[in-house]
C-alpha cells in the first residue's frame, strides 16, 4: 500500500513529504513486461543486498537506439569484471530493448538496464551457477534546457572519495550519490572529482555521473581511462567527432591546474550529451571575451553530436 501524507508516521518512519505513487509504465523484469509499480524482486537478490550488479543507460532518439553496440560492449566488460555471465547475446538484448522502447509512449527515451548476480542466501562469496536478474525500464528523455545550452552550467569540485574501480559501471553508486548531492546543495549541475595519486595530484577523474573534458589551445583533453574512470560511451564518440572536425584529441593525466586554467570545460553523458561548464567553484571558466561563456570547441562538438545522432541511431 502507498501512503500519501505530510510529516506523519508510517510504521517507524516519519514522512516529511508525500510519498509519490510509482508510474505504471511497462518495464521488463526477467523477460516479463509488466507495470513498473508491480515489479518485485527477492529481498535475497544480491543486487539488493550488496549492490552486486552492473547497469547501462542508453539514449533512444525517435525510437532508434544510439550507439547500441558500444553500450553492449561496455556491459559485457563490466559483467566480465564482476564474473557475472552475460544472460543475453547482442541480438537478444536488442530484441528486448526494442520491445520495451515500443511499449513506452515517448519517442525520445533513456533505457536503463540492470543485471545482478541473482538470488542466493546472503554470503559475501560469489556463489556459482546463479541465474542473473535482468531488469529494464525506460523513461522519457529530459533534454538539457535551451538556457543551459546558451549559458552553460555551474559545477563544483570535490575530492574523489569513491572506491578504486570506477571503470566498472556498478550499481553500487553510494559514492556517486554523495558526490552529486554536494553539487545539488550548492545549486550546481555537477560535482567534478579530483583524486590524489602516487604521482602527486590531485588529478581529474570524472564527474559524479559524467565524463569531464578540458580544452587547452583548441585541443580536447580528457583523463586517462584507468581504473578510477568509467569509459563513457561518449569518449569514443568525441574522439571520432574530433577526427572529423580536425580538432586535436588526447587522453592524459590532467592536474587540478589543467582544470582551473582551461579555456573550456565540458561534460559528456547520456543525458547531457556534451555540455559547457561556464562556472567552477564560483569562478568564471575561460579567458578573455569568452570567459564565463560556452566556447567554440563546445559549439562545434555539439553540432557534430546532433549530426551523429541522426546518422548513428539504429
Amino acid at each position: 500500500m502507498l501512503f500519501g501524507c505530510g510529516s506523519s508516521k508510517v510504521g517507524f518512519c516519519t514522512l516529511e513529504t508525500p510519498v509519490t505513487a510509482l508510474p505504471d509504465t511497462l518495464c521488463d523484469l526477467n523477460d516479463e513486461l509488466l507495470p513498473l509499480n508491480q515489479a518485485k524482486i527477492s529481498v535475497l537478490d544480491r543486487g539488493f543486498l550488496f549492490g552486486d550488479g552492473v547497469y547501462e543507460a542508453m539514449p533512444v532518439y525517435g525510437r532508434k537506439l544510439f550507439r547500441f553496440d558500444e553500450h553492449m560492449a561496455r556491459l559485457s566488460r563490466s559483467l566480465a569484471k564482476l564474473r557475472i555471465p552475460n544472460p543475453l547475446d547482442r541480438d537478444g538484448w536488442q530484441a528486448r530493448v526494442r520491445r520495451l522502447v515500443a511499449a513506452h509512449p515517448a519517442d525520445d527515451q533513456v533505457v536503463y538496464l540492470q543485471v545482478t548476480r541473482g538470488v542466493a542466501p546472503r554470503d559475501h562469496v560469489m556463489p556459482p551457477g546463479l541465474i542473473p536478474t535482468v531488469f529494464m525500464m525506460s523513461n522519457a528523455m529530459k533534454p538539457v534546457s535551451a538556457e543551459q545550452r546558451h549559458q552553460g552550467v555551474a559545477c563544483i569540485t570535490a575530492r574523489d572519495f569513491r572506491w578504486e574501480r570506477g571503470d566498472i559501471k556498478s550499481i553500487s553508486l553510494l559514492g556517486n550519490v554523495l558526490a552529486r548531492q554536494l553539487s545539488a546543495d550548492a545549486d550546481a549541475a555537477e560535482t567534478i572529482l579530483l583524486r590524489e595519486g602516487a604521482a602527486g595530484g590531485p588529478w581529474l577523474t570524472e564527474g559524479s555521473s559524467c565524463n569531464v573534458w578540458v580544452v587547452h589551445e583548441g585541443a580536447l583533453l580528457g583523463p586517462v581511462m584507468d581504473a578510477h574512470v568509467l569509459e563513457g560511451i561518449r569518449v569514443g564518440l568525441l574522439r571520432e567527432l574530433c577526427e572529423e572536425l580536425n580538432l586535436p584529441f588526447n587522453l592524459r593525466p590532467l592536474s587540478e591546474s589543467d582544470l582551473r586554467t582551461a579555456d573550456e570545460i565540458l561534460l559528456s553523458s547520456t543525458g547531457k550529451e556534451v555540455l559547457a561548464v561556464t562556472r567552477l567553484d564560483g569562478e568564471a571558466v575561460g579567458h578573455g571575451a569568452l570567459r564565463g561563456k560556452p566556447g567554440p570547441v563546445y559549439a562545434r562538438l555539439y553540432e557534430a553530436y546532433q549530426q551523429a545522432k541522426r546518422e548513428q541511431s539504429i
